[in-house]
């Protein structure tokens, strides 16, 4: 008895198998982790009722800036690179100064060094469990595009084009007010404000096209000047300086706090019921 042979096209094969799969629901993209349920073996422990506590979170913030340069996926989903960090536009005003007054927009805003970041001391409130943070990097470098008009030191500027702006030997005290919230029966942060204080060595500049191309030797010799005269430059523009670094700051921040609950830093921090009922009395 002959048999009947059936030719199956390999292609028909995987559409009807794909087809099956969607009809029973079922889908193949990886779910993003909502949050940590479990603590990261990169991140120690403290607790803060203990003695060392704070010698203890200096050292687990450290490993946590550690593990952000070497990449931490869900960050890298959402931020991108912790060095280099890229930042979203900057829309700058200034006015009525006596170094300065100026109207910039920064684009295309890229940061670099925090990947040399060393954490010299991190303390915990144990009132409102805030935090306080010392940070020192040896270079700080931003590079954006910039369009320009004002005055810095008396100079009239008009300009568009490339910037750069290098800070040697920063030194940051970090401020950062939170909050608690409960989520899956886990304490977590939340950022509701952060404050950075500033002290460097050393600032150094270049802005292309100054004055429109007009005068390549005028555009040397004033960047020259404001390198010269550092300290007046940073104070012109140090609003800007500062908003771009606490802004990277909190953004990053608020990623990693809704990620790794609040617990997995300090193992007897309170739940926010425990905090907030024991101000109220």
């Amino acid at each position: 008895m002959s048999r009947t042979q059936h030719n199956i096209n390999p292609i028909v094969v995987f559409y009807g198998l794909l087809a099956i799969f969607l009809w029973n629901g079922i889908d193949f993209r990886v779910a993003a982790v909502e949050y940590y349920t479990e603590k990261p073996s990169f991140l120690p422990s403290c607790r803060i009722y203990e003695p060392g506590f704070t010698k203890c979170m200096t050292s687990s913030t450290q490993k946590l800036m550690d593990q952000l340069n070497i990449g931490i996926p869900e960050i890298l989903e959402k931020f991108g690179t912790f060095d280099p960090g890229h930042v979203r536009d900057i829309i700058f005003k200034q006015d009525n100064s006596e170094v300065a007054t100026i109207r910039a927009n920064l684009s295309q805003v890229v940061l670099k060094g925090f990947s040399n970041t060393k954490i010299r001391d991190s303390r915990v409130s144990k009132k409102d469990f805030s935090w306080q943070t010392k940070i020192h990097l040896s270079k700080l470098r931003m590079d954006a595009k910039y369009k320009m008009m004002g005055r810095i030191l008396l100079i009239p500027l008009n300009g568009s084009g490339n910037i750069f702006i290098e800070i040697e030997d920063l030194n940051m005290l970090v401020l950062t007010k939170t909050e608690l919230y409960e989520k899956g029966g886990l304490t977590f942060y939340k950022i509701k404000a952060v404050e950075a204080k500033l002290n460097m060595s050393r600032v150094r500049t270049h802005l292309d096209n100054l004055f429109n191309g007009r005068s390549k030797e005028v555009e040397d010799s004033t960047n020259q000047f404001f390198n010269d005269n550092w300290r007046d430059f940073y104070e012109a523009l140090k609003p800007l300086i500062v908003d771009t670094v606490q802004s990277v700051l909190k953004e990053v921040m608020s990623l990693v706090f809704d990620l790794i609950p609040a617990n997995f830093f300090i193992e007897d921090i309170p739940s926010p019921q425990q905090l907030y009922s024991k101000g109220e009395q």
